[in-house]
């Protein structure tokens, strides 16, 4: 007597109608989205004027300090002392209290310099100074 054994259909497949209705969903969910913020930007509004304006962009800029390896204090491309560094944090502060400052060091320089940018940023009352330390070669 033959006995038939029965092959098992083991591949695999993957179901893409679900996948594919959800591409459709998301399509048709960002071109409505737009056409909503693109009415917006139409819309003609008269804005008023005030004596003691000033662009939005000069009062939140950010103040990047970088530290080579030298330990020596560059901002806006050009060498400073830490006392001239106060003075422009403070004075930054002074304007903006929500004033942001960056501090780069370079990956070879004494973790001290850095550390003396923080404490000057601190005692001028940057909130939460933000260190990044990824330049250098």
């Amino acid at each position: 007597m033959l006995i038939k054994v029965r092959e098992e259909n083991t591949s695999l497949a993957i179901e893409l109608t679900p996948m594919i209705d959800m591409v459709f969903l998301l399509l048709i969910f960002f071109l409505v989205a737009t056409t909503f913020q693109q009415s917006e930007r139409e819309m003609r509004i008269a804005l008023p004027f005030a004596k003691s304006s000033g662009p939005i962009s000069a009062t939140l800029r950010e103040l990047i300090v970088n530290v080579d390896d030298t330990g020596a204090i560059i901002v806006s491309g050009r060498r400073i002392e830490l006392a001239d560094l106060e003075t422009m944090v403070a004075e930054a502060v002074a304007r903006n209290p929500e004033q942001k400052v960056t501090v780069r060091g370079d990956r070879n320089t004494a973790y001290a310099n850095i550390v003396s940018v923080l404490d000057i940023c601190k005692g001028a009352g940057i909130q939460e100074p933000y260190l990044d330390t990824a330049i250098g070669g």
